[in-house]
C-alpha cells in the first residue's frame, strides 16, 4: 500500500477525526490560557501576538473538520474567525515593518 493509500484509508476513519477534532479545539482554548497568563505577569489586560497565531491554528483545524462533519453553521464562524486573526496578525506584522512616519517641520 502506497503512503497516499495509507492516508485515505486513514481520512476515511472516525477516530482520526475526532482527534484532530480534538486537537483543534484544544489549540483553539490554548489561545485564552496564554492570554490569561501574559495578563497576569504584567497585571494588565493584554493580547499577545502568540493568542493570535493559535487562533490561527486551532480555527483552520476546527474548519477542517467543520469541512469533513459537513455542519454548515460550524463551518461559516470558524471561517469567518479566520479572517480576524489573519487580519490582526497581518496589522501587527506590518505596523513592525512599516513604523509610522512622522511630520517633518517645514523650513
Amino acid at each position: 500500500m502506497t503512503t497516499a493509500e495509507t492516508c485515505i484509508e486513514a481520512a476515511k476513519d472516525p477516530m482520526v477525526w475526532l482527534v484532530i477534532g480534538f486537537m483543534g479545539q484544544a489549540m483553539f482554548s490554548a489561545r485564552f490560557l496564554i492570554q490569561w497568563l501574559a495578563s497576569e505577569k504584567i497585571k494588565k489586560s493584554i493580547i499577545p501576538n502568540l493568542f493570535w497565531w493559535f487562533s490561527l491554528a486551532g480555527g483552520s483545524i476546527l474548519l477542517i473538520y467543520a469541512i469533513h462533519r459537513e455542519d454548515p453553521v460550524f463551518i461559516v464562524g470558524q471561517g469567518m474567525g479566520l479572517f480576524i486573526y489573519f487580519r490582526n496578525i497581518y496589522l501587527i506584522y506590518s505596523k513592525k515593518h512599516n513604523p509610522p512616519k512622522t511630520e517633518q517641520p517645514a523650513e
